[in-house]
């Protein structure tokens, strides 16, 4: 029976016609283990996932060992970016077990949802001292029937060891000048001087410490924090991590200098980086970070926009090269003889030592990740650069994951709808909006419960997760700011409201599922930023923005008990906190609340949002309208737009100018 064939999820579709008899994540699954009293085969990876696609081909389409499967256990496939509840509480128990994790992650359960066995990738024949996933599935066959009771045994204490791990929750309040100080100091002594970023490889781009970094120079005026911010992202804009022809970064980099990519394209990342470098642009003015915000945003347009209005959620890092075979990596990469092919012999050279394209590679089989090692204004390297993105086109393209993430089109919207203000490109801001009306058209409930996906304009069956409902709720403020409209301060609102009935616990401590959710064996709770903002901090920042734009102390209290944790993860681990971290300089900032009654768009509106102070929000529109509570009371002067600058709703004298309004708000 084909049970995937009616899901949204584009992974589990393409395990649809795998010859094992795949279950979604379902109380049915279950039973039917139960049932048939044999363990659950869980399986979990992600359609960009090139590791998942390996294993796939080599076990999951294997008549054999299907059949094996089929025979002695109930197999779930699970999408984590789909149920990243289910993939948390796994993964927890892979990383305390083996010291390490990844995916696909394969984890052996019970019928009661426990674990017992657990590991990643299996290859089809033993290698490198790593049993074959046949010799892995025999072997649990084997436990299941002759050790039961040690199975049960084990079981029981992996569940007991989840359940009695708790949370450093700072309860003593939120981050001072110290910690702040503090994690500064630690970034800077994890810093890649010669090369940017933070540790050795893979290198991965620190979207949210180099938020911490931008504004926590904002709020001190920190060279140094500045400088490492800078730096690093010069080094990412002109590494092979960035793609050179087409805008937008990959993954992460397996070297640590930024050359080799792994070449998946996901939307957070983009969204991410996209609002880095706009940010980065708005302190600094460079040239590079302008022109990398909008190629990142025009990409995450052009490649990952749906029908809908929606964005996808990423790009495959696999697709077919000359010889048809499926690689990573074959729609970017370059040989000198294929740059000859498409530019001709003079324009070729120039495009090789221009790009970094060497005869020996510097990826497989002599290919070469397009770089920009020199000189990154030559008149000639834009007409190059068409003309290769034109050739390139007509390669077999990666594969795209068409589902639409709530918490990740989120982020894009934020990153839009400021690039699109900044930079004087209001379709930017128009796709924002668009992403917006999907999220309440599609993902929200009357009464604002959010699905976490939908495909082709359906929502997918699974509850939204905290960082869907933060997220969303940054997209949302965000977009308010940029186009004066209440209402999405009012759609963000609904969405933090239910993180204070359904997410919140005792003393600050936030829980990334609600408490009317699915109840797993351990209610997922991991407060430490990764590849996205986690629910936590992603929630603390946006509580934290809405109770500056309507004063509301229930909101303020949340974002500042939620933030104990980051005073007490900060000073030790601040890779792992940073937008937790960009927060707190928020918070130590005020934020300020900027209220200009006059135009949506004029010169102080666009000062005020070009403003450098730590999460500043800015409310723009008629004096005294209804849909802001900052405007309440706040006239124009003398019949000429005006601006207020407040804290706690305290403000300072007002202002008409837009020099004085950029002093005050550390704008260029």
């Amino acid at each position: 029976m084909n049970r995937l064939a009616g899901v949204t999820s584009p992974y589990l579709l393409q395990h649809a016609d795998n010859p094992v008899d795949w279950w979604p994540w379902s109380p049915e699954a279950f039973e039917e283990a139960r049932r048939r009293d044999v363990p659950v085969l869980l399986s979990v990876g992600y359609s960009s996932c090139h590791w998942c696609h390996v294993m796939a081909h080599e076990s999951f389409e294997d008549q054999d060992t299907a059949a094996y499967m089929n025979e002695h256990f109930v197999s779930v496939k699970v999408d984590r970016e789909e149920r990243p509840d289910v993939d948390a509480v796994y993964m927890e128990a892979v990383q305390a077990a083996t010291g390490q994790g990844g995916w696909p992650m394969t984890v052996f359960l019970t019928a009661d949802a426990e674990p017992f066995y657990f590991g990643t990738y299996f290859p089809p024949e033993s290698r490198h001292g790593m049993p074959s996933f046949r010799q892995v599935l025999e072997g649990v066959t084997a436990a299941w029937s002759d050790r039961r009771d040690e199975v049960g045994e084990v079981a029981g204490r992996i569940v007991r060891d989840l359940s009695e791990r708790s949370l450093a929750h700072g309860g003593d309040g939120p981050p001072g000048e110290a910690e702040l100080a503090q994690a500064l100091l630690g970034l800077t002594r994890e810093y890649d001087e010669k090369r940017g970023g933070f540790g050795g490889a893979p290198k991965f781009p620190p979207s949210m410490a180099l938020e911490f970094l931008l504004r926590h120079h904002a709020r001190t005026g920190a060279d140094g924090a500045l400088q490492m911010a800078a730096d690093t992202c010069e080094a990412m804009a002109r590494g092979g991590i960035y793609d050179q022809l087409g805008g937008g970064f990959a993954r992460y980099s397996v070297d640590r200098d930024w050359v080799v990519p792994h070449f998946e394209k996901m939307l957070y990342d983009n969204a991410l980086l996209c609002r880095v470098y706009a940010h980065l642009w708005r302190s600094t003015g460079s040239e590079l970070a302008r022109r990398v915000a909008l190629e990142t945003a025009d990409f995450m347009v052009r490649e990952l926009r749906t029908p809908e209005g929606g964005f996808a959620s990423a790009l495959d890092a696999d697709s077919e090269d000359a010889a048809g075979r499926h690689v990573e990596g074959a729609y970017y990469v370059w040989t000198p003889a294929q740059l000859r092919e498409v530019l001709g012999e003079d324009d070729a050279a120039f495009a090789a030592e221009y790009f970094g394209v060497t005869d020996e590679g510097t990826f497989e089989e002599g290919s070469s990740v397009l770089q920009l090692p020199g000189d990154h204004d030559d008149p000639r390297a834009a007409g190059v650069r068409e003309r290769l993105l034109a050739a390139r086109g007509t390669r077999p393209r990666p594969g795209r994951d068409d589902k639409v993430v709530a918490a990740w089109n989120g982020l894009a919207i934020a990153a839009l709808a400021e690039t699109g203000a900044y930079f004087d490109r209001p379709d930017l801001v128009e796709r924002a909006t668009e992403a917006a009306d999907l999220l309440v058209r599609v993902h929200m409930g009357p009464v604002a419960r959010l699905d976490r996906t939908s495909k082709d304009g359906r929502a997918g069956e699974h509850a939204g997760v905290l960082e869907d409902y933060g997220d969303v709720a940054e997209g949302f403020l965000a977009l308010a700011a940029v186009t004066g409209e209440g209402a999405w301060l009012e759609f963000a609102g609904f969405l933090l409201d239910i993180v204070l009935q359904h997410f919140t616990g005792e003393g600050g401590q936030l829980y990334d599922t609600a408490d009317d959710a699915e109840q797993l064996i351990r209610r997922p709770q991991d407060p430490t930023d990764s590849a996205t903002p986690a629910g936590w901090t992603a929630a603390a920042g946006a509580l934290l923005s809405y109770a500056a734009h309507t004063g509301s102390e229930p909101h303020r209290t949340a974002a500042e008990g939620a933030l104990g944790v980051v005073k007490a993860l900060g000073p030790r681990a601040p890779r792992f906190i940073g937008w937790g971290l960009a927060v707190a300089e928020a918070l130590l900032d005020g934020p300020r609340e900027v209220a200009v009654a006059g135009p949506v768009g004029g010169a102080l509106h666009r000062t005020a949002l070009l403003g450098r102070a730590p999460g500043a929000v800015v409310a723009a529109g008629e004096a005294g309208g209804a849909e802001f509570p900052l405007l309440a009371d706040r006239p124009m002067t003398d019949g000429a737009p005006t601006a207020y600058v407040c804290r706690h709703f305290v403000c300072d004298a007002p202002t008409t100018d837009p020099q004085t309004l950029a002093r005050v708000l550390g704008g260029s």
